[in-house]
């Protein structure tokens, strides 16, 4: 774990040091993964059934790619009633919150006499990749199906592996609840490369979303361009800006919360107390000896942690927008005017009571946001990533002879002839006096 005060002279070497390994966190799998991309779209189900039974030790046959309807309500019927009354509140927060992201069309006529529009429509079809095995999360169900169905979207497809056959009720319960029912039992690249590029079985789509590993990460990206897609994921991240009025068990809870999700995630507390800061490293030290995932969290929190002791608040915030981190904590008297300062965070969760972990749950707001300090330019998933915009221009004879000279200009500025003729042929018809 770094330990860095902003009042030390080797303050902002270490502090980018910090920054630059946090954007440096990658594994290359490039080679293997355009091989894979490769065999399914020249091979189509049988690759992809054999991959299956490589990796996932599934036998697997074009007939039995998609999981039937009956296997999910089978399966989603074991799910307990209290656990499936949760899943239910969370789905319905979710919904809400995406659902008054919708956008409204433009349309209006400007001075000219021009009537300007813009339009949005829904994607057609989305794929859904859902990690199965050890991280098998319902929640990344919910977060990603749900926008797409507010947005509209008609088809979601959805891939989640299912390793030596076996299903995961609460992921196919969420499934359920999303109204998703086209759900293959296949993951890794070759699932993403399915989803792109489609085969007998899997007909392709226009957008794929969702975590996965570095293989999946890595096909996302490479199928990028043919189809969209949501983001290149890299590990979670937290950083905690809070004062010597918390309790500390509770902000070393969030931090921990943060580094039991991967070796390479990183937590991040901030504060104006070095007292403080210690009394929060040793009641996560503690909490480690009985924490569940503990080898995980104490090598993230190890290689990848840090307390950064700073001046102000107002020092505090320029140096959470350096960060730019996923998640971002203000545990302040008033979290709110402290929030006005930050221009750079995936998402924030304000005052003492409000954990990072009520936005992975039932907050409503998407936890699918930007890392590795991708939120200086990247926002989290919403409406937005299933929605095109259609612009519309129409114009009478009126409009035209309004700015079309305009454009013979610069039309002819650029050399683009035709451009230029198609606008002033017509200006011509009208009687235009070019002067």
């Amino acid at each position: 774990m770094k330990w860095l005060q902003s009042s030390d002279d080797d303050f902002e070497t270490r502090l980018g040091s910090l920054l630059a390994d946090r954007s440096a966190v990658e594994t290359s799998v490039s080679t293997p993964v355009r091989d894979i991309i490769a065999a399914i779209r020249s091979q189509g189900d049988i690759a992809l059934c054999n991959y299956t039974s490589r990796f996932d030790r599934l036998d697997l046959t074009a007939d039995t790619l998609r999981i039937s309807e009956a296997e999910i309500a089978r399966e989603a019927d074991r799910v307990d009633a209290d656990l499936m009354e949760a899943l239910t509140l969370a789905a319905t927060r979710i919904e809400a919150f995406h659902r008054a992201q919708l956008p409204s069309n433009l349309s209006y006529t400007d001075d000219a006499g021009l009537m300007l529009g813009m339009r949005w429509t829904s994607l057609d079809a989305v794929g859904l990749y859902v990690p199965g095995g050890k991280a098998a999360y319902p929640s990344s169900v919910l977060m990603n199906a749900l926008p797409a169905r507010v947005a509209g979207v008609e088809r979601i497809a959805m891939c989640v592996p299912c390793p030596d056959g076996i299903l995961n009720p609460l992921v196919l319960a969420a499934a359920r609840v999303c109204g998703v029912n086209e759900i293959y039992r296949v993951g890794g690249a070759q699932a993403v490369a399915a989803l792109a590029y489609g085969t007998a079985s899997i007909p392709p789509v226009d957008r794929i979303v969702g975590p996965g590993n570095a293989y999946v990460a890595e096909a996302k990206r490479q199928v990028f361009g043919h189809v969209g897609i949501d983001s290149i994921a890299g590990p979670s991240e937290v950083v905690v800006v809070a004062d010597n009025r918390n309790e500390p068990r509770f902000v070393a809870l969030d931090l921990l919360a943060q580094a039991e999700h991967d070796e390479l995630a990183q937590a991040v507390l901030i504060t104006d107390d070095p007292a403080f800061a210690r009394t929060v490293v040793k009641a996560l030290e503690n909490e480690l000896l009985t924490l569940p995932r503990a080898a995980i969290a104490g090598k993230s929190w190890a290689d990848h942690g840090a307390v950064v002791i700073v001046r102000d608040w107002e020092e505090a915030a320029r140096i959470a927008n350096r960060f730019a981190s996923e998640h971002l904590e203000v545990m302040l008297d008033d979290p709110e005017t402290f929030a006005t300062q930050i221009r750079h965070a995936g998402a924030m969760f304000l005052g003492r009571n409000c954990p990072e972990a009520v936005g992975d749950y039932v907050g409503g707001p998407n936890h699918v946001l930007p890392t590795s300090r991708t939120a200086r330019f990247a926002s989290g998933l919403s409406v937005f990533d299933f929605l095109k915009r259609t612009t519309s221009i129409a114009t009478d004879e009126n409009g035209l002879r309004a700015v079309g000279p305009a454009g013979v200009a610069l039309a002819r500025a650029e050399g683009l002839g035709a451009h230029a003729l198609s606008l002033s042929a017509r200006l011509d018809a009208l009687g235009w006096n070019q002067g």
